[in-house]
């Protein structure tokens, strides 16, 4: 018992030291990238400023009502989510929290999770055209330590992937151009430094974006090469918050040859606008 008990003193106390850590390290990111990126004079964005966007899309940001609102300049979002590492697993709990800036692109990414009383913390920093990604366990070693061209271009997604679902007033931004396809569906290709990436963009008749669907993103191996799937992150459940409606339930699925696998289930907790600090 007296082993039993000091394992599980050891067991709380690196979790303890992780939790510091890893927020230390993001506060630090995210304090620089405020200091970098100060708010700025409020744009209200207009019916004019979202003419030349595909009907669909301008149906979108009136139904969101992101028309009449300020343009975001930056948001922060909290998730509680279920995370899968291989279809079949229990889901491993996790929470998260992110910043994301609109004048020079930046994604700052922490989440927080346990499996078996053991602490995990995954990292994403995107920040000047360059992604960087980290997961840890137990404050000890790095399970992923990753960087590059390919992880970038797939942090480029995940950055446009965001906008469209949480920051539809951004989708005026001249780095985006789109390709209509339908009354209810449209591609939008982005362009970040010397990265270009694209999505289709899928809508119901009431104006809400259902699905993201991209080719451009690449998925983890088990050996720690990426390889490139199609991604998809289906989202429902719009609610009010703020005069804006979102949705607050997502999927994040890669569609590998072998059958569709769902990693990630998220339920959003907090989302604000323009936020100082």
């Amino acid at each position: 018992m007296k082993q039993f008990s000091g394992i599980k003193i050891l067991i709380i106390t690196m979790m303890t030291l992780t939790a510091c850590s890893s927020t230390k390290i993001f506060k630090q990111k995210k304090a620089e990238e405020f200091a970098m990126q100060p708010l700025q004079s409020e744009n209200t964005i207009s019916e004019k400023e979202i003419a030349h966007l595909p009907d669909c899309v301008k149906k979108y940001l009136d139904y969101s009502g992101a028309v009449g609102k300020s343009k975001p300049q930056n948001v922060s979002i909290e998730f509680e989510a279920d995370m899968y590492r291989k279809p079949g697993d229990k889901p491993m709990k996790a929470t998260s929290v992110q910043y994301n800036f609109y004048g020079n692109y930046s994604r700052l990414f922490l989440m927080k999770a346990s499996k078996m009383l053991i602490p995990f913390r995954a990292m994403h920093i995107y920040r000047n055209h360059q992604a960087t990604f980290r997961v840890r366990v137990a404050n000890l070693f790095n399970v992923v330590d990753l960087k590059g061209e390919e992880l970038t271009i797939a942090e480029t997604v995940t950055l446009l992937n965001d906008m469209c679902i949480f920051v539809p007033g951004n989708l005026i931004d001249k780095r985006l151009s789109w390709k209509e396809i339908d009354s209810l569906s449209t591609e939008v290709f982005f362009v970040n430094g010397i990265y270009k990436v694209s999505a289709k963009l899928y809508f119901n008749e009431k104006g809400e974006l259902i699905n993201f669907v991209s080719d451009d993103r690449s998925a983890l191996q088990d050996n720690g090469t990426m390889k490139r799937a199609r991604w998809s992150t289906p989202v429902r459940d719009y609610k009010e918050i703020d005069g804006r409606k979102i949705p607050t339930y997502g999927e994040t699925i890669w569609h590998y040859p072998e059958g569709d696998f769902t990693y990630g289930v998220f339920k959003l907790r907090t989302i604000k606008y323009n936020v100082s600090k």
